[in-house]
């Protein structure tokens, strides 16, 4: 039915690949391509061996745009997955465009060279996709991307209004090491050590420090300055602080009548302490210093030295929690839900070779994929995951291997159980 062309070769990809060819009624045939073609040999030696699916390789620079639009036209792909990094979207949109092919990925726009992430640069292409009479869609891991559509559900299905949402994002596992990130180094440690921000309708105390961050309605804080203990369910209590994630951006904009949207993490206090220690020394910097006559980044230097995130599958165990609290009103009285996934780590190893983290992205990547290569998520322009019906997404997760759960809670409930 498509032809989909995968780009970038880490745990993401290794999970969406595997889960493509897992629908090979819908994916007729896939490429798989990355600037190390040795990883795609294996992820695609990997799927013969359990799937018997053959998987297309090739190498490829995502940051040249015209090596990409000539491996599209090699390769006749009709849907691009891009599964490399956030650095490298402009350009693959850019071949998309070119091409007329579909465009999908799992986060947003980074600047390589400034620690702030954003949808502006990709939502400024709405015009180009328009033009060339494609979809573009934006953000279709777990977080960004699952979270989209927990809210967009309970907006279109749960809800007459939604007023409040805490997005939750809970990682219990252990993978043994003395410090790792979970995904790519230099996006986890720059994200996670930038201030955090949340939105809000008003912002009227004197105690809310709001930026100018593209809307006077953004509220800044230090980083980890708001946490407390979260009892999530099946896991437990955990440390939770409040971060900016990218999916605020969106779900501020299309969640009619919000309130305020926040996204709160967990982390133990050896992650942070490890990571304090890096930036106080100067290892999380993104600018260039010179060291022994040769220029680097200290912190893709670090990215060298921590442990490759796609070796964390076989070590990794225990559980993760993703979901969202949301608040609002159905048929004129409160309502309040608690809508999670939990995903276990050594179950998704068992099946993809992957972690957990790698597994609640790259199984939403292929979903969108799917429905956009069915038609049933469908148009011309630049969309994010909310703006598409919900519940075509909600039942392939379902049956993809990310059950989802919905609990009713109180108006006013919390499973806050103590401060940090």
């Amino acid at each position: 039915m498509a032809n989909l062309l995968i780009i970038g070769a880490g745990g993401v990809s290794r999970v969406a690949t595997v889960k493509a060819a897992q629908n090979k009624d819908t994916f007729t045939k896939i490429t798989l391509a990355s600037r190390t073609k040795s990883k795609c040999d294996e992820i695609a030696k990997f799927i013969k061996e359990r799937l018997n699916v053959d998987i297309q390789t090739a190498e490829i620079n995502a940051d040249d745009t015209e090596a990409v639009v000539n491996l599209i036209k090699k390769t006749g792909a009709e849907i691009l997955l891009n599964v490399a990094l956030p650095y490298q979207n402009l350009t693959l949109m850019d071949a998309c465009i070119k091409t007329k092919i579909h465009y999908i990925d799992t986060a947003n726009y980074e600047h390589p060279d400034t620690p702030k992430f954003e949808y502006k640069l990709q939502w400024e292409k709405d015009d180009e996709f328009k033009k060339s009479g494609i979809l573009g869609l934006l953000g279709s891991g777990f977080d960004p991307g699952v979270t989209n559509v927990f809210c967009a559900y309970a907006s279109q299905y749960l809800f007459d209004e939604i007023h409040y949402i805490d997005i939750l994002d809970c990682n219990a596992g252990d993978h043994g090491y003395a410090f790792a990130t979970n995904f790519n180094p230099e996006i986890n440690l720059r994200e996670v050590s930038a201030n955090g921000r949340y939105w809000k309708k008003t912002a009227n105390s004197s105690s809310d420090r709001v930026t100018n961050w593209d809307s006077d309605e953004w509220v800044e804080t230090k980083p980890m300055e708001i946490g407390f203990k979260w009892d999530y369910p099946e896991i437990g209590v955990k440390d939770t602080y409040l971060l900016y994630h990218e999916e605020l951006e969106s779900l501020s904009k299309n969640i009619k009548g919000l309130k305020q949207i926040r996204f709160f993490m967990t982390f133990g206090e050896s992650y942070l302490t490890h990571m304090k220690c890096l930036e106080n020394v100067g290892m999380l910097r993104v600018d260039e210093v010179e060291h022994n006559g040769v220029k680097i980044v200290p912190i893709q230097f670090l990215k060298t030295l921590l442990p490759d995130p796609a070796s964390l599958g076989a070590r990794t165990k225990g559980k993760t929690n993703i979901g969202c609290v949301i608040r609002g009103l159905k048929d004129g009285k409160e309502k309040q839900i608690y809508i999670y996934n939990v995903c276990d780590h050594e179950e998704c190893y068992a099946e993809t070779g992957a972690q957990g983290v790698s597994y609640t992205t790259g199984v939403p990547a292929m979903i969108g994929s799917k429905l956009v290569a069915k038609g049933i998520w469908s148009g011309k322009g630049v969309f994010n995951m909310e703006e598409f019906d919900a519940k075509p997404f909600m039942d392939e997760l379902m049956t993809q291997g990310l059950a989802w759960k919905i609990i009713e809670m109180k108006p006013g409930e919390s499973y806050k159980v103590g401060e940090i």
